[in-house]
């Protein structure tokens, strides 16, 4: 029997996606979110789901130790926990104390692994965003009218329409692009984002990533829906978009990055196009409103979900 390395980072709920995000650069075989929160949650009745009996110790908690795991080779985690320790480093330090990270102390065990590569399968479901609906490729699902369904490999690269960010931007594609539009998605991950831009009726969509494993998984995914000739994907941190402009520009990536790319993401814009902008903490939104304001972007519309934030600017 096969056997892994299960790696357990201890953090709290606020951070837990921020390290699910950081694990999944260093695993194929599935990242776990273990959080009593979450069964919070369903108690007090979010997501129209509502559980008649529960421990009564159970009540929320913004400390409470949330695990987050992974699992890789047994010969890759030695160096896997180096690369990760520098990676929640690096995220702390950007975070500047607008994140409370726990004490991210990490922890390994040797797991029978079999198993384990088809039962982390099992939390995955169908995301409904609108009239986009996100499907794992292993799960058979059946369209209702209207429905446009992407199917997505998830366990290559992050981006499969649970966090806020990506579900945000999703949405808000539903209401800026048409027929005929030309899309760039910016630092791509999964290819979600200009995935769903072609089903919704873009002519093209351009998509960039800095990650090698990012942008296999894109192309990966792209093939997957059948869109391929619709969607190109670049290995580069330059937004590309064939060299005439894009009607709507999408870029899901954290704040300081977005920052540091306003003048280049701008400049793809044609002019009255559409720019969507996520991955931003309340704390950073400001900063990346100015940025973008600074460049002739007028702020159009704005949300937010949980401690994310993401809005829509116009090239005047």
């Amino acid at each position: 029997m096969s056997q892994f390395t299960e790696i357990t980072v201890h953090t709290t709920s606020a951070a837990s996606e921020l390290v699910a995000d950081a694990m999944w650069n260093y695993t194929d075989f599935g990242v776990n979110i273990c959080d009593v929160n979450d069964i919070v949650a369903l108690q007090r009745g979010e997501g129209g789901v509502y559980w008649d009996y529960m421990d009564d110790s159970l009540v929320w908690n913004d400390r409470a130790d949330v695990l987050v795991k992974c699992y890789v080779a047994v010969d890759r985690a030695g160096a896997v926990r180096r690369a990760l320790r520098a990676d929640l480093a690096a995220m702390v330090q950007n975070a500047a104390g607008a994140v409370d990270f726990g004490t991210l102390e990490d922890t390994e065990r040797t797991v029978d692994g079999d198993a384990w590569l088809e039962v982390w399968k099992e939390h995955f479901r169908p995301i409904h965003l609108q009239k986009i609906v996100v499907v794992p490729e292993w799960i058979d699902y059946a369209p209702s009218v209207g429905e446009k369904i992407i199917r997505l490999d998830s366990n290559m690269a992050f981006g499969t329409g649970e966090h806020e960010t990506t579900a945000m931007c999703v949405e808000y594609l539903q209401a800026y692009v048409g027929a005929g539009s030309t899309v760039i998605d910016v630092g791509c991950g999964s290819g979600i984002l200009g995935i769903a831009a072609v089903l919704l009726g873009a002519k093209k969509a351009y998509l960039n990533d800095i990650d090698p494993v990012a942008v296999d998984s894109a192309k990966h995914n792209a093939a997957l829906n059948g869109v391929s000739e619709r969607v190109q994907v670049v290995h580069s941190g330059i937004p590309a978009g064939g060299g005439e402009g894009a009607d709507v520009v999408v870029a899901n990536i954290t704040a300081e990055v977005l920052v540091s790319l306003a003048e280049s993401v701008s400049a793809c814009l044609k002019r009255g196009g559409a720019l969507i902008l996520s991955g931003i903490l309340h704390d950073r939104v400001e900063k990346v409103k100015s940025a973008y304001e600074s460049q002739g972007m007028s702020l159009e519309r704005e949300r937010s979900q949980g401690e994310w934030h993401a809005m829509v600017l116009r090239r005047n």
